[in-house]
């Protein structure tokens, strides 16, 4: 910790600056918002936080997988600045400007796979699953969307329909949208088919053509399956090995799509650009946001060339492709692919083996898993019922909060790990250090 100045607690958070701000904002903002502890932000700065007292926290969240370059990295700032001065917004929808003509072929010639794809932006990852939606309709002419058990990809009306890991993301919204159908994920840890199996069996694939296709939903009348390569608000869990490639194939087999929801996972977070290139695996239509623009909002839709039938104006958005975003995206590109990819899965790897060293010490931690710095610790209130212990995954992450590192719960009982791609070895000791302090004064 020599030289760092971070984390550092000089008032019990929240102070009387952030609990000032806290109390404003209950008296005027919705109700909606979930507020997951009083974290009051005046800066940040790589993988530091710094609130209203002038508290600094180690952040290893990055306001859910978005901070992806870490908090106002300056080559982004710079970026966003330039453009800035020169125009805020002409709607590239209507008309053209280089940023985003450089940040659609960017991205298309990033996605995986050998065929030419064509880009949507968007102003985040929710619209880029709408677009989806409304793409595979359009291009199969078929009505039919297949998603999984424990999925996020949104809260808009189409978006929530294919979300699955919370009820009250639907309660009281309905009817949503017709014709989609949720089958298993290949959750290894809570698999019904094959948890207690030394490997995944896909089983719970081939419940897709052996009940779903079979009893009721005939496959002529499905136009895509949409799947996270790393399912994120589920409980950061990684489709198991052969996985995608199995789904790919059975689409194929089909003529259905493929669409891979890598707004979580894209952008270098695992390792590699995009998760799906762990397996080859090119899907015909690949959702990224988050990460893409470092805090700014913006998201895309790549779709492969030859689905991409829509004509002008069947589809649009006044914000999306803003050129203060496009140029943030663009500059966030090139810092990962410049070497904070390269980072991610060498601090993931280091992550990854210390949290399976906590594993070893700690018996209410039922399972790790991920791929680079999108990680997940499971905690349980037993290894052999594996029964979540989702209160001691809130006390952790509240007394961590006030001890100066910011974590994020996700599924169940699950810890996400998902920091700034810029953090380094001594950040990540912090996080790990953090854990255990914790887990053994709460379990």
């Amino acid at each position: 910790m020599a030289g760092r100045d971070y984390p550092r607690i000089i008032v019990p958070p929240p102070g009387p600056n952030a609990r000032a701000i806290v109390s404003r904002d209950h008296d005027w903002t919705s109700t909606c918002y979930i507020k997951e502890y009083p974290l009051v932000v005046a800066r940040g700065q790589g993988a530091m936080v710094e609130d209203v007292d002038g508290n600094r926290f180690l952040d290893f969240m990055a306001g859910i997988a978005v901070a992806s370059t870490g908090h106002s990295h300056p080559r982004v700032v710079a970026a966003m600045q330039e453009a800035a001065g020169r125009f805020l917004h002409i709607c590239g929808g209507d008309f053209y400007y280089e940023a985003m003509a450089a940040l659609c072929e960017r991205l298309a010639r990033l996605a995986p796979g050998s065929s030419k794809k064509r880009v949507f932006l968007t102003n985040s990852g929710t619209e880029a699953v709408e677009a989806a939606i409304k793409l595979a309709r359009y291009a199969t002419r078929r009505t039919a969307i297949v998603a999984f058990r424990g999925a996020f990809h949104g809260r808009s009306t189409g978006a929530v329909t294919l979300t699955s890991s919370k009820a009250r993301q639907h309660a009281g919204f309905g009817p949503l949208l017709p014709d989609v159908h949720h089958v298993p994920f290949g959750y290894r840890y809570r698999c019904d088919f094959c948890a207690v199996e030394p490997a995944c069996n896909r089983g719970c694939i081939d419940v897709i053509e052996q009940e779903l296709f079979t009893r009721h939903l005939d496959p002529t009348d499905v136009a895509a399956i949409i799947v996270e390569p790393i399912q994120g608000e589920g409980g950061y869990i990684p489709a198991p090995p052969g996985y995608l490639p199995a789904l790919r194939e059975l689409c194929d087999r089909h003529g259905i799509l493929l669409v891979a929801d890598e707004v979580q996972t894209g952008v270098g977070r695992t390792g590699k650009m995009f998760a799906c290139e762990f397996d080859s695996v090119e899907p015909d239509i690949l959702l990224a946001a988050k990460g893409l623009g470092s805090g700014m909002p913006i998201g895309a839709m790549i779709s492969r060339e030859s689905i991409t039938t829509w004509p002008p104006g069947s589809h649009g958005s006044t914000f999306g492709g803003n050129p203060v975003c496009c140029a943030a995206a663009l500059a966030t590109l090139d810092l990962v692919e410049g070497g904070l990819m390269a980072n991610a899965a060498r601090m993931g790897e280091r992550l990854m083996a210390g949290a399976s060293g906590l594993m070893e010490r700690h018996s209410c931690i039922g399972d790790v898993r991920g791929r680079g710095l999108m990680v997940g610790v499971e905690l349980v209130k037993d290894r052999a019922t594996r029964e979540p212990h989702s209160e001691l995954l809130r006390g952790l992450v509240q007394r961590a909060f006030r001890q100066g590192v910011l974590f994020l719960g996700a599924g169940k009982s699950t810890l996400r790990l998902a920091p700034p791609l810029v953090v380094d070895e001594t950040d990540v000791d912090t996080a790990l250090h953090m854990i255990d302090a914790c887990l053994a004064e709460l379990d």
